[in-house]
């Protein structure tokens, strides 16, 4: 996907609320010149965030607590989907050049890495850290909706289908730009980061609880469709 991209999502209210906002942004940059620069980043993440798909992004120790815990992490699909998953320090880098940069204003720009994981490798990397085997459970997003349509619509309208971003326009407005912290080294020290306060350590226990009432009833369905 470039910046030309046409922007739409009927899923999520989340996303068309930014797709309002850049709108908005732009009619004040061509009908009263406003400054105005779009900033897209994708999934950033940084000390206190560990990313995934389905999470509470507030207390993402949820999702390591799970891990450690012995129980399965959903992911939905079958954990194919390509996605970048930037550092917070990188994408940093990338929004440093652009402000006071007047070649900028009226421009829309992504910011990522350009590494490209898919769903499963970014959960197997918190497993491998963690020191414990990756216990995955793929749902399909419809079941996953079931039970939590919220959380679900963000799958479907963002992270559902494999989405690799270009970084061409950025690293051609800001020279040297390039994303360094490899998923695996950021991620280890967000790890540490966690590891070294038990207060930072907070799990969602309603999150937690749903996630064992999703995959408790996908695996009795499963069974009931083995036995008939």
């Amino acid at each position: 996907m470039t910046e030309k991209t046409p922007l739409a999502n009927p899923f999520w209210q989340y996303a068309r609320d930014k797709i309002a906002c850049e709108g908005t942004l732009t009619r004040a940059h061509r009908e009263e010149k406003f400054p105005a620069t779009i900033v897209r980043p994708s999934l950033t993440y940084g000390r206190s965030r560990i990313p995934a798909a389905y999470h509470n992004s507030a207390m993402s120790w949820t999702t390591a607590a799970r891990l450690l815990a012995g129980k399965p992490v959903i992911i939905h699909g079958d954990g194919t989907g390509l996605w970048q998953v930037t550092h917070a320090a990188d994408f940093a880098k990338g929004l440093l050049g652009l402000l006071a940069n007047p070649r900028a204003v009226g421009e829309s720009f992504h910011i990522t890495t350009d590494e490209v994981l898919t769903w499963n490798r970014i959960l197997e990397t918190l497993a491998e850290i963690l020191g414990i085997p990756a216990n995955i459970v793929h749902i399909p997003t419809d079941f996953i909706a079931h039970f939590d349509p919220e959380r679900a619509a963000g799958i479907f309208g963002d992270k559902q289908h494999s989405v690799v971003l270009d970084n061409a326009k950025i690293k051609a407005f800001v020279p040297g730009y390039s994303a360094t912290i490899s998923f695996a080294e950021g991620l280890r020290d967000t790890v540490g980061w966690f590891r070294a306060d038990p207060a930072r350590r907070v799990v969602d226990e309603k999150l937690d609880a749903l996630m064992d009432k999703i995959t408790a009833a996908y695996r009795r369905g499963l069974l009931k469709q083995l036995f008939q």
